[in-house]
């Protein structure tokens, strides 16, 4: 279940109350006349189930609650009430399944900062990528997959391209140059350094590496993981269920590619330089086109479902 709060003008109060009340999916409906000091207005608070809360923000936003008033929302942990299983019976369709678009754009957007907390978990996860291709260690590279924080932003284009957002798509394309800039560039030089004292040795990278190779060796293969891990990526972050991440971050070697397009950089192993490059752009394009496509799917499943969703009908 979602609870949603809202800030409604004195004047719009009872046809939001009369939307909110023949909405199927909306329970334990709450007014406080006058509540609301600033924006002023009545609070309307209600519990919503899942897979109607985009519908709910639709309708709130029709009402022009976005620019006179407020609109927030929580997930609910525990909710013990039998209304509420009642709400969640009488929505169409299963709460896993359904997207709430504005809390998905959101958390898109937050991913799509370029901070240095981003900037320090991308260069440290080519770091350790950069380390794992010296070793030819899968388990390092893993943990260089695992770390990288990109896919947001990856996401976050997939999700521009659909809706035509294409400023955001600016500033998501500009924090994965910027930040795989930087990365590349940090690795770099802590490896011609790490070269000069003696740590690294140009020998140390190998023209044949069996279980690291894969990652400045794109092939048809490379694109059709990057699309499955895309789509899994996208379909993760819709429902809500970010511990599938973890397996999208370990398919894809978008990290692991410029972490190698680093040390060969640094250590002068020029024809490895091309091959990651092309892994890493391979890599980012399968999970654009997975995610355009994911999004796109589940925007007209979403959209067919609201036309048959009910209204003005608590019966089951």
């Amino acid at each position: 279940m979602i609870h949603l709060r809202s800030i409604v003008p004195v004047e719009r109060t009872e046809e939001v109350v009369a939307g909110l009340t023949a909405d199927p999916g909306v329970t334990n409906l709450v007014v406080l006349p006058g509540a609301a000091r600033d924006p002023a207005g009545d609070v309307v608070l209600c519990d919503v189930a899942r897979e109607a809360a985009d519908g709910v923000i639709e309708e709130l936003k029709l009402h022009g609650l976005a620019a006179h008033g407020s609109i927030s929302m929580d997930q609910i942990e525990l909710s013990i009430s039998k209304a509420a299983e009642e709400a969640e019976r009488r929505a169409p369709g299963h709460g896993d399944d359904a997207v709430i678009w504005d809390h998905l754009r959101r958390e898109l957007l937050e991913g799509t900062r370029l901070t240095w907390t981003f900037l320090a978990f991308l260069t440290l996860a080519t770091m350790l990528a950069g380390i794992a291709a010296l070793l030819d260690s899968p388990i390092l590279i893993v943990g260089a997959m695992v770390l990288g924080p990109e896919f947001g932003a990856i996401a976050m284009i997939s999700y521009g391209l659909l809706f035509r957002r294409w400023r955001e798509i600016g500033r998501a394309l500009g924090t994965l140059v910027i930040g795989f800039a930087f990365a590349v560039a940090v690795t770099f030089v802590c490896t011609w350094a790490g070269e000069l004292l003696g740590i690294v040795d140009v020998a140390r990278l190998p023209e044949e590496r069996p279980l690291t190779g894969f990652v400045y060796s794109p092939d048809r293969w490379s694109f059709i993981v990057a699309v499955l891990a895309g789509a899994a990526g996208v379909l993760s972050l819709t429902s809500d269920k970010s511990s599938s991440l973890v397996g999208v971050f370990i398919s894809v070697t978008t990290v692991p590619a410029a972490g190698n397009l680093a040390v060969a950089l640094a250590l002068g192993h020029l024809t490895e330089v091309r091959g990651s490059i092309l892994q890493l752009l391979v890599n980012v394009l399968g999970m654009i086109v997975a995610g355009v496509v994911t999004l796109l799917v589940q925007w007209c499943g979403t959209r067919i479902l609201l036309k048959r969703t009910p209204r003005g009908s608590h019966g089951g």
